[in-house]
């Protein structure tokens, strides 16, 4: 497992530097997680089990179809009891959504989200919310343990970091928890094209961006591919550059970046229009609006 003082640490070996988000970006995974592990386990353990179908319906909303996809797992979680708790049909259900107060402080104030700071916190606290919190999430990293392999990346993935690892120094900037994302960049050999694995125990991804790049190559040398607004906020954050994987369009933005974004990266003609214009289609394809209350 890597550390926050690896990105504290590296030092520029090429001119260029590269940030690449993993799920739903790297790897087609966002749907077979969240669906199968994320989102059975959010109903079993908040015991949403009376109005399922409307959780369901509000964490795919949250982490696959919204401007909201990609963000890290607690904030998420909060997001998914904040539009549960506006629903009609759940407030006449039996269902009670819960405060969960404690877990907004402690995500409010915590930078590394992930199950060892959490851990922290419930031996400190022995708050129950936390301690259901952090129940969850470990049965959610165990599901995905158990069910997500043999998922290779996307097409034009490998080669693309093998075009970029000529003059780019290339990390994983995630969300996801460490273990999984070296489990599945070493599963189809492609870890081999970075320098450094970082998931949620780091840090946010802008503490991932600012830590490895910041202060060490010109702004107009750092790039961030993602496929989430979070991530374009995180380059935005640090004056990166970004080049969206466009949710629902992945391989076509794959393909795109290999043909013709790396290119441009590489020879300065990247920045002002061109980014422009990719940004504003990513915009279009995530709502804020979710899809029951245009319904009336």
């Amino acid at each position: 497992m890597y550390s926050k003082q690896a990105l504290k640490d590296l030092k520029p070996e090429k001119d260029f530097f590269v940030g690449i988000d993993s799920d739903g970006c790297a790897f087609p995974t966002m749907e077979l997680k969240h669906k199968e592990c994320f989102i059975p386990n959010i109903i079993k353990y908040w015991k949403f089990q009376p109005v399922s179908k409307y959780a369901r319906e509000a964490a795919e909303f949250v982490n696959l179809y919204s401007k909201w996809r990609g963000v890290n797992r607690f904030p998420a979680l909060l997001k998914v009891f904040e539009l549960l708790r506006e629903r009609p049909e759940v407030k006449r259900s039996i269902v009670t959504i819960p405060d969960a107060r404690p877990l907004k402080d402690w995500v409010e104030r915590e930078t590394s989200l992930g199950n060892p700071a959490l851990i922290k916190e419930v031996e400190k606290t022995a708050d129950p919310l936390l301690t259901l919190a952090l129940k969850w999430s470990e049965a959610v990293n165990a599901a995905i343990a158990d069910m997500v392999t043999g998922v290779p990346p996307f097409p034009g993935v490998k080669e693309s970091l093998e075009k970029l690892q000529k003059k780019a120094d290339v990390i994983v900037v995630s969300a996801t928890p460490g273990e999984a994302l070296e489990r599945e960049w070493k599963e189809h050999g492609i870890d081999r094209y970075v320098r450094i694995i970082a998931g949620q125990e780091m840090g946010t991804k802008k503490e991932h961006l600012q830590l490895a790049a910041s202060g060490k190559y010109p702004n107009d040398k750092i790039l961030m591919v993602g496929d989430a607004p979070g991530d374009m906020r995180s380059a935005k954050a640090v004056d990166a550059l970004f080049f969206p994987i466009n949710p629902g369009h992945e391989e076509e933005s794959w393909d795109r970046f290999f043909k013709e974004g790396i290119e441009r990266f590489f020879n300065g003609t990247f920045a002002g229009e061109y980014e422009k214009k990719l940004i504003e289609d990513f915009e279009k394809l995530l709502p804020d609006t979710p899809p029951w209350k245009k319904r009336g």
